[in-house]
C-alpha cells in the first residue's frame, strides 16, 4: 500500500506549527479529516467536500446526511463534524460559566446564532438570569420543523422556577435565513409575558437569530 500520504501529512503538520495561516482551506480540511481516516490519504476528499459544500463553513454546517452522499465519507467523518460543531457551540457558550452579565443583546445573540444560526429546523432555547441579569442556565425548550416549534409558557417558567432565575431571555432561529419575527413570534411573546408577571419574572428580551443576523424584540421596542 502506498503510504506517501504519512510524509505529506507530517510535512502538513508541520507547516501548521509555524504559519497557520498559510495553508489552504482544503490543506486544514485535509488535516482534520485526517483525525476520521488516519489510514488513508483525505486530500482528494477535502477538495471534494469543498467543491460541493463552497467552503470551510459551508463544510462545517453541513447535515450528515448531505456529508454522507460525497463519495469516501464515512460515519466517522459525520461524528468528527458533529463534535466539531459542538466543541466550538460550548466555547461560544462560555458566557454560561462566567455568569456573564447580560447589558445587550448582541451577548446572547452571538453565541445563539452559532448554536442555532445554521440549523435546519428551528429550535427555541431560553437564557435564564438572576437579579443582577448575570446568565445562570442556558437550555433547550423544544425542537420544531423548518418552520415552527412548539413552545409552551408553563415550561419556561417551570424552568424559571427550577434554577431560581429572576429573568429570562427568549431565543429562537428562523432555518429561512430572515430573522424577523412572525405573528406566532409576537403572540408567544406576549402570552409569556403575561404569564412572567403573574410570577414576578422579567421577560428581557427575545432574540430571534439567523445565519448572520438576528432580531431584538428589546431594541426594537416589542417589549
Amino acid at each position: 500500500m502506498d503510504k506517501h500520504y504519512l510524509g505529506h501529512r507530517k510535512r502538513l503538520k508541520e507547516r501548521l506549527a509555524q504559519t497557520p495561516s498559510a495553508l489552504a482551506d482544503y490543506e486544514i480540511l485535509e488535516l482534520l479529516l485526517g483525525y476520521a481516516i488516519p489510514r488513508r490519504d483525505t486530500k482528494g476528499l477535502a477538495k471534494a467536500l469543498l467543491e460541493r459544500f463552497g467552503s470551510l463553513r459551508g463544510v462545517f454546517q453541513a447535515r450528515g446526511e448531505d456529508l454522507l452522499v460525497v463519495p469516501k465519507v464515512s460515519r466517522s467523518v459525520v461524528i468528527l463534524f458533529a463534535l466539531w460543531r459542538e466543541f466550538w457551540s460550548r466555547v461560544c457558550e462560555g458566557a454560561v460559566h462566567a455568569r456573564e452579565v447580560f447589558s445587550h443583546p448582541r451577548t446572547v445573540a452571538d453565541f445563539a446564532m452559532f448554536r442555532l444560526g445554521h440549523q435546519r429546523t428551528e429550535e427555541f432555547w431560553v437564557a435564564l438570569v438572576d437579579n443582577k441579569n448575570r446568565l445562570v442556565h442556558w437550555q433547550q425548550v423544544s425542537r420544531g420543523t423548518v418552520d415552527q416549534t412548539p413552545v409552551y409558557p408553563r415550561e419556561i417558567l417551570r424552568l424559571v422556577l427550577q434554577h431560581q432565575a429572576s429573568g429570562v431571555i427568549l431565543v429562537h432561529n428562523h432555518p429561512g435565513g430572515d430573522p424577523r419575527p412572525s405573528v406566532q413570534d409576537q403572540e408567544l411573546t406576549s402570552r409569556l409575558q403575561r404569564a412572567a408577571h403573574e410570577m414576578d419574572v422579567r421577560v428581557l428580551d427575545h432574540i430571534v437569530v439567523s445565519e448572520g443576523e438576528y432580531f431584538s424584540f428589546q431594541a426594537q421596542g416589542l417589549l
